[in-house]
C-alpha cells in the first residue's frame, strides 16, 4: 500500500493499480478498499489508474475515534491533491457522502463524480443505533451485521439468509467494528443538499431499482446540482458492483468516458 498524511495528521493508505486517467474509489461500510470493488476493479484497471483508498480503520489507515465525515473527506482531498492531474471520483454508500464532500472542497480537481446511494444521516434511527451499540458492546458482531441489514437497509430475510451462506459474509462481519465508527460519524453529520448547489462538475447518481430510495439523498442532491443525472441499476439494490459487476462497470464507463 501507499501512504499519505491528512490535515488531521491521520495516516491514510491506498492501493494504486491499472493505467489510464486517475479514478479514486471511496468504499462504503461493511467493506474496505478491496472487498467493495473486488468484482469491478479488474475492469476499471483496464481503463483507469485506480486509487482505492482505505477509509478510517481499514487497510493501513489509522483507526480513529470521534472523527467527522468532513475529516474523512479531507483524507480523500489529500489523495486528490497528491495526484498531478484532475481525477474521476466514485463513492459508494457512506463513501459516497465522503466523496461528495471531498469534491465540493476541490471541484477544480475533479472531472466527474459518481455517487451510489449516499445515505441520509437520519436513515439510522436512534432506536436502531442503540440496539447496534448494545450488540457491539457484547462483541456480537454477526448479530450486529444481521440487525443492520434487516432493520436499517430492510433486506428481506430470504435474501439475507442467501448472503450469509456465501463467501461474502465473513468480510462483512470482519468490518463490523469499523462500520460502527461509520454509523456514529454519519448520525452526527449535518447533511444539507443546498451546500452542493454550486458544484460545477457532472455527477452520476446511481440507484438500485430494488433499493428503498427514501434512505438515500439521491433525489435531494439531484434537485440542486447543476449537472446531475439519476441512473437506475435494474434488478439491483445497494450492492450492484457485487451482484451485477458487468452491469455496474458498463454504467460507470458510459458516464466517465463519454465526451
Amino acid at each position: 500500500m501507499q501512504y499519505l498524511s491528512s490535515p488531521t495528521l491521520t495516516t491514510v493508505s491506498y492501493d494504486k493499480s491499472g493505467s489510464g486517467p486517475p479514478l479514486i474509489l471511496v468504499h462504503g461500510s461493511f467493506s474496505d478498499h478491496n472487498t467493495n470493488w473486488e468484482f469491478v476493479k479488474p475492469q476499471f484497471e483496464k481503463q483507469f489508474t485506480v486509487y482505492a483508498i482505505a477509509r478510517r480503520g481499514r487497510g493501513e489507515t489509522d483507526a480513529t475515534e470521534g472523527h467527522s465525515l468532513i475529516d474523512e473527506s479531507l483524507d480523500v482531498v489529500t489523495l486528490i491533491q497528491a495526484i498531478d492531474e484532475p481525477v474521476f471520483l466514485l463513492g459508494h454508500s457512506y463513501g459516497a457522502q465522503v466523496a461528495l464532500a471531498a469534491a465540493n472542497k476541490v471541484p477544480n480537481h475533479v472531472l466527474k463524480l459518481v455517487l451510489y446511494e449516499a445515505p441520509y444521516p437520519q436513515s439510522i434511527r436512534k432506536e436502531a443505533l442503540m440496539q447496534l451499540e448494545a450488540l457491539a458492546q457484547a462483541d456480537h458482531w454477526e448479530d450486529f451485521a444481521i440487525t443492520f441489514f434487516r432493520d436499517v437497509l430492510f433486506v428481506p430475510i430470504e435474501e439475507l439468509d442467501e448472503l450469509r451462506a456465501t463467501e461474502l459474509w465473513s468480510p462483512i462481519i470482519a468490518d463490523a467494528k469499523a462500520t460502527l465508527g461509520d454509523l456514529r460519524t454519519l448520525v452526527r453529520y449535518n447533511f444539507k443538499a443546498d451546500r452542493f448547489r454550486d458544484l460545477p462538475i457532472p455527477v452520476l447518481l446511481q440507484i438500485g431499482s430494488e433499493s428503498p430510495r427514501a434512505l438515500y439523498v439521491t433525489n435531494a442532491i439531484a434537485a440542486v446540482l447543476p449537472d446531475a443525472r439519476i441512473e437506475e441499476l435494474p434488478g439491483q439494490a445497494h450492492e450492484g458492483m457485487t451482484t451485477a459487476p458487468e452491469l455496474y462497470t458498463e454504467a460507470v464507463f458510459r458516464f466517465l468516458l463519454e465526451k
